[in-house]
């Protein structure tokens, strides 16, 4: 394989393939290795977090959000579920010549909304204007900074047999959203995308002095593929069961119309976490009583079988395997 393919940005094999391959090997350090959702960083004592992402989603303007929303949202999760406290962000615009102002303001309006409501504050940016044709509308690249208010230790290395696997509400959503909206489909129920910031939620979890594992936001390749990331190389297992996994009916439709699994569905308002079985109702309650997790539950726990697997326990009682995307089911998503 000589190309780079759609698949290659999926977050599923062929990411994994390129990542492995290619970009570790050649910038590979102690810090990038950890591949968390945000680097951890110790400057003068001081514990921050540190990540960037770009966001290409088409269509740029779907129900629930927009692409400007999107680009806020995912940067304040990624910081989020590495333990910090979002405080500032980047934004570079990537701009198509001919890309109507009003459009642009729209975005920018969204924007500054979801970092008033994440309490982070837009720093410093960047914008460039490119040929018609030489991008998509609009691409938006934004870098976040956190910092660390607590002293918790979080890490795929914590998780042991036992633990509960915890999500904060429905799966699919957004997705689902894009799909149906980009070919133009339509539904009795509407579908919107889930696009939130959680670090106030994961916050009011942190508060309560549970202990919390390891937490990351199920995006590109949905739950499946992050809890296939957390098993990789890993002497235990995760059994989730499909009675507990949180599913909009309407999304579950059109999955089902569609022939997709919502496990494989990227989410832009969610937050895995794995929690010591002690824990698990207690954070399910303080989940409850927060707005993004009033549909919280507990999907599933790590077990001493199936080694390195993830395995569905199905609703007519049989066991499935769970296995790693290899590619995006649906690309540019966010």
């Amino acid at each position: 394989m000589d190309r780079v393919l759609l698949g290659h940005g999926s977050g599923g094999k062929l990411s994994q393939k390129l990542i492995d391959g290619l970009f570790l090997k050649k910038f590979g350090n102690k810090i990038l290795d950890q591949l968390g959702d945000s680097a951890i960083l110790s400057i003068r004592a001081k514990k921050l977090a540190f990540t960037t992402d770009s966001y290409v989603v088409n269509p740029i303007f779907f129900q629930g959000a927009d692409i400007g929303k999107l680009a806020v949202c995912g940067t304040v999760n990624d910081l989020s579920v590495s333990g910090a406290a979002p405080l500032f962000i980047s934004c570079a615009m990537i701009i198509e010549e001919g890309l109507d102002l009003k459009i642009l303001e729209k975005i920018t309006d969204s924007m500054s909304a979801a970092a008033r409501s994440s309490g982070v504050k837009v720093v410093t940016g960047d914008t460039k204007v490119v040929e018609k044709g030489a991008c998509d509308k609009i691409f938006i690249n934004t870098s976040g900074i956190g910092i660390f208010e607590r002293d918790i230790e979080l890490g795929t290395r914590r998780i042991k047999q036992g633990d509960k696997v915890i999500i904060n509400g429905d799966i699919g959503d957004h997705g689902i959203t894009i799909l149906t909206e980009r070919r133009g489909l339509r539904f009795k129920h509407k579908i919107k995308s889930d696009c939130a910031p959680v670090n106030k939620l994961i916050s009011q979890v942190l508060d309560f002095g549970v202990d919390v594992k390891f937490m990351r936001d199920p995006t590109r390749g949905g739950v499946a593929a992050t809890l296939n990331e957390v098993v990789r190389d890993k002497k235990f297992g995760i059994v989730i069961d499909e009675k507990k996994l949180p599913v909009n009916t309407a999304v579950r439709a059109a999955s089902e119309l569609l022939g997709l699994d919502p496990l494989y569905i990227g989410n832009e308002g969610k937050v895995v976490m794995f929690v010591s079985g002690r824990s698990a109702d207690k954070v399910l309650r303080v989940m409850k009583k927060n707005r993004l997790g009033r549909k919280a539950s507990i999907i599933g726990e790590v077990v001493n079988r199936y080694k390195g697997e993830v395995c569905l326990k199905t609703r007519v009682g049989g066991l499935r395997l769970v296995d790693m995307p290899s590619a995006e089911q649906l690309p540019r998503i966010c």
